[in-house]
């Protein structure tokens, strides 16, 4: 007799985000790992999810992903965007009450994976003043953008699964990273690039796009008439 499949438990409403959130680039970042099994590596990589800029990447050996490594690369994430110091700096200063500075510095977007939510994790993510956000159980769409930016490397960039040396694949992933952000548009932010957007010029941009969409219209409309009157 074949034994009844279990009962999955139901994973209830998605979870908001927190009201101190405003999603602004800089304020949420999401990580995730994927497996690159010809160079028997899992990558996991950090963005911040408002922006889409891939901001880290970081390379372990395959199904070896621990806290530790969540713990490195937000280290890393956070130099670059120069946030480490202000992380570092809460650590000591007494915070006074009703301040901004009781507010995290950014939410970090995860799923449920054991060395996301262990409880070493969530001590760091703590001490750091970052706090945690975590999908519902097999869920990716609660973490959608960062699941999609696996999904978008490696369909626009299939030869990095082929890839068996595991310093090759960090490099290429790197090349792939300044690409991903400086040069594709990117059309979850308007058809900017997650540089434009995360560094504040998207809008502009967006604006000028649109102005000039008008211009060009209004230009074929008044050619059109003028090229029929002629012709009448």
């Amino acid at each position: 007799m074949i034994p009844a499949r279990p009962v999955r438990e139901p994973v209830g409403p998605k979870k908001p985000w927190p009201d101190w959130v405003e999603y602004r680039p800089g304020q949420v970042w999401g990580h995730d790992f994927s497996a690159f099994a010809r160079a028997g590596r899992d990558a996991l990589a950090v963005m911040d999810l408002v922006s889409r800029k891939w901001l880290r990447t970081l390379l372990v050996a395959h199904q070896r992903g621990e806290s530790d490594h969540v713990k490195v690369i937000y280290t890393l994430a956070l130099e670059d965007e120069g946030l480490l110091a202000e992380a570092e700096r809460r650590m000591v200063q007494v915070v006074e009450p009703n301040s901004d500075e009781q507010l995290p510095i950014l939410l970090a977007v995860s799923d449920g994976g054991p060395q996301m939510v262990s409880g070493t994790t969530r001590e760091w993510m703590a001490l750091h003043s970052l706090a945690m956000h975590v999908g519902r159980p097999g869920t990716p769409t609660d973490q959608a953008h960062i699941e999609s930016l696996w999904g978008h490397i490696k369909n626009e960039w299939p030869h990095l699964e082929a890839i068996d040396d595991p310093g090759l694949l960090e490099a290429e992933l790197e090349r792939r990273r300044l690409e991903y952000n400086g040069v594709r548009l990117h059309a979850g932010i308007g058809y900017v690039t997650p540089d434009d957007e995360h560094e504040g010029r998207g809008a502009q941009i967006r604006k000028k796009r649109r102005e000039g969409m008008i211009a060009a219209r209004a230009a074929r409309i008044t050619y059109r008439r003028h090229n029929h009157e002629t012709r009448t």
